[in-house]
């Protein structure tokens, strides 16, 4: 098989041909032989690993394909250097003392002082950086700054919180005046409460200036600018008044201070309304809680041995932890049992890898063996999942003549899934797809008919593929799910024959090369799907080897023309079809400098000769995909998402393959990955399943998944009936199973 190997920048790539026991030392040979990088300034990495000397390729689980991410040392002499530059980087910040916001973050060289509005002591509102909301606060000291005045504060309502300096922009007299909707005016800035997120629920206080209010029968609203913080803006926003309305005080001299106004700058022990940190236990300290309290036993006692998980965030007593903890841990991060990573996935830098689970062979040192560097032991890199594995019927999107040069990628698209078995289907349900290689002595292939042979009756012990027949076939398990398409009541005893054999459940037939030492409609490489077969019959029989086997008589039935007529032949050029590679297989055959006679003709065939280039504009062109009667009614039904329709029917011109490749990546939902089924079309006009739809309702996210557009939790979900029909015509059977 092959890899990619590629620095972390981006500017050099190889691809090397390799085998799944290739050790990570040798391969780093090839790679100091292709890219001049001595083995000494390599590290390696895939999916969160270090490849470290003394394993294997196979250990890493490195597969067809892969790209493995080359990080080349840097020389003592440059690392010196850049250590000094970052040194002195540093020092020249040191003077730094103050964030984008302008709030001051430490303490500097500052000196108290006076102020001419407030003294410590003082309970006022003071900003909240991080939530750009007016909280209670007390002011602790005041300091002076050049010119500046700093206020030193504490939030009044919660004790732990660490003291802060912010400037004076960021400190008023605490809000005591409720107003009245009869007094409010319009371009009037007050106080109000709201929930950015959830609108109707309880939220934080903010600035908010009035542009209308809305006297409605059974309540009012406010509708004007909300002010999140000192620059952000929210326009149009609705207020609910359940809450109140503050009038926004203004600082006063000292010196023109009342004793009213002395009183007022005093607390009096009482919080506004405000959202709830825990919707859980509402904020209770009194009431156990696993959100905000321990995860274990619930308790919110012992805060200082509260520890914080870093990837949940939930938070754990040291005592409750198994083994428990009898210190907070030194490590910058710490996960919980929940989220810590199995050590045998993620290595970090540097570390050895742990012995993994699968090993490549049970006595190593005695097994020597390798599997080589070829394609026999390469496994699935996708998976089809348009259509689930029992579906019955052509796969869509796979034209009848299409070839693949490996078994594997016809399971890749979901053809025929298996991977070496020549039948693929359920004993319980039926055949779903069988391939046809001479592996039987007894087939005989007729082209629109043939005498398929069942499966079973060899010795395959000690990994073997291929055997001689040593014993009788059954009627059982694939053998009985080929039967089952058969029309005609299952007899395990003498078979059956169908009276009307177009009415059996159809099979996927795909012929392999292997084939044309038997047959002259073999393909000449690779594994060509020819379209739809039917059983006629089915009955035992004795084989030229002597034992009993099933034999099936399969009759073509497909719409599409058979591939080695001259009708067939002329559609699938007009489509376009040509042998189908895995990624990057053409590129790894060059570079590898193949000397089989395939591989040499592969690369002819994909530099042209010079004659071929001046007669490239009169190759034959694609046949034009017309849409049905049928599904272009429901396309224009689908107002919707008629943007999106004319981007897909621009593909057309390149014919059904290209056309409905558009369709799927344009009509994929954001949350399964899948093409929609039963498509709810939101009012941003992007389409998600219903079921995901409703599931993410159900989580509480009211937005669209696809651009976090803001829906209303009674938001209808309505199925966009127009566009799941033209979905189930362009591929029939894909929403079975979901």
């Amino acid at each position: 098989m092959y890899v990619k190997v590629r620095t972390m920048d981006g500017k050099q790539e190889v691809i090397l041909t390799i085998s799944k026991l290739t050790q990570v030392e040798d391969f780093k040979h090839q790679i100091e032989k292709e890219l001049s990088i001595e083995v000494d300034m390599q590290r390696l990495f895939f999916r969160g690993k270090q490849l470290e000397n003394g394993y294997k390729l196979y250990d890493y689980s490195v597969n067809l394909n892969d790209v493995i991410q080359l990080m080349v040392k840097m020389k003592q002499d440059n690392a010196d250097n850049k250590n000094n530059k970052d040194n002195n980087k540093k020092n020249n910040n040191k003077g730094i003392k103050e964030n984008n916001e302008g709030e001051v973050t430490e303490d500097v060289n500052l000196e108290e002082t006076e102020s001419l509005y407030y003294k410590t002591g003082d309970a006022v509102d003071c900003l909240d950086q991080q939530h750009g909301a007016w909280f209670e606060a007390i002011i602790k000291k005041i300091f002076k700054k050049e010119d500046k005045i700093i206020y030193n504060m504490q939030w009044e309502f919660d004790n732990h919180a660490p003291t802060f300096n912010v400037p004076e922009a960021s400190v008023r007299p605490r809000a005591r005046k409720l107003i009245s909707v009869e007094k409010l005016k319009t371009g009037e800035k007050v106080m109000v409460n709201h929930n950015v997120d959830e609108p109707k629920e309880v939220g934080l206080w903010y600035d908010f200036t009035v542009s209308k209010i809305e006297k409605k029968r059974k309540s009012q609203e406010l509708i004007g600018t909300l002010h999140i913080g000192r620059d952000n803006q929210l326009e149009g926003r609705k207020i609910n008044l359940k809450n109140g309305v503050y009038a926004i005080e203004h600082p006063k001299l000292l010196s023109e201070r009342t004793p009213e106004d002395e009183e007022h700058m005093k607390s009096n022990g009482k919080r506004r309304c405000i959202m709830a940190s825990c919707s859980i236990c509402m904020d209770n300290p009194d009431k156990d809680c696993k959100e905000c309290g321990c995860r274990i036993c619930s308790g919110k006692e012992d805060e200082h041995n509260l520890l914080l998980c870093d990837e949940c965030n939930f938070a754990f007593h040291l005592r409750c932890l198994n083994p428990p903890l009898t210190s907070i841990p030194e490590e910058d991060y710490w996960y919980c049992p929940e989220c810590k990573n199995d050590e045998n996935e993620i290595v970090k830098a540097g570390d050895k890898l742990k012995q993994p689970k699968k090993k490549t062979n049970t006595n190593e040192s005695s097994n020597k063996r390798d599997w080589g560097k070829g394609m026999a032991c390469v496994g699935r890199t996708k998976e089809c999942s348009l259509v689930p594995p029992n579906h019955r019927g052509p796969i869509p999107g796979v034209e009848v003549g299409t070839c693949w040069i490996y078994r594997v990628q016809v399971s890749e698209v979901g053809v025929h899934r298996p991977h070496i078995a020549g039948i693929h289907g359920r004993e319980t349900d039926c055949a779903y797809s069988i391939v046809l290689s001479g592996g039987y002595e007894d087939d005989i292939d007729n082209g629109d008919e043939f005498m398929y042979t069942g499966s079973g009756g060899r010795d395959l012990s000690g990994n073997k593929r291929t055997a001689e027949q040593s014993c009788d076939q059954t009627l059982t398990r694939m053998n009985k799910a080929l039967a089952l398409n058969c029309n005609a009541k299952l007899d395990p005893v003498n078979g059956a024959t169908a009276e009307d054999w177009k009415g059996g459940i159809p099979v996927r037939v795909v012929r392999n090369f292997k084939l044309a030492k038997h047959s002259k409609y073999a393909p000449k490489e690779g594994n060509r799907y020819d379209g739809i077969y039917k059983v006629v019959k089915y009955y035992p029989d004795t084989g030229k080897s002597g034992f009993r086997v099933w034999r099936y008589l399969l009759r073509r039935d497909d719409p599409a023309p058979a591939p080695w007529t001259r009708e067939g032949k002329s559609r699938i050029k007009s489509l376009g079809l040509k042998p189908l590679y895995p990624d990057g297989y053409l590129e790894a055959m060059k570079k590898s400098r193949p000397s089989k006679k395939r591989a040499i003709e592969l690369e002819d065939e994909e530099l042209p000769s010079s004659k071929e280039i001046v007669h490239t504009k009169k190759k034959q062109k694609c046949e034009i995909y017309k849409l049905d009667t049928e599904l272009i009614k429901f396309i224009d039904e689908d107002t919707a998402n008629a943007k999106i329709w004319n981007e897909c029917r621009l593909a057309l011109p390149n014919g059904k393959t290209a056309f409905l490749q558009r369709v799927s990546e344009r009509f994929t939902c954001v949350c399964c990955l899948e093409v929609v089924n039963n498509p709810v079309t939101t009012p941003c006009a992007h389409s998600i399943c219903f079921t995901c739809l409703k599931r993410s309702f159900s989580s509480g996210v009211h937005y669209c998944p696809s651009c976090r557009h803001n829906m209303e939790k009674d938001f209808k979900m309505d199925v966009n009936e127009s566009l799941a029909s033209a979905l189930l015509l362009l591929y029939p059977g894909y929403n079975a199973g979901r």
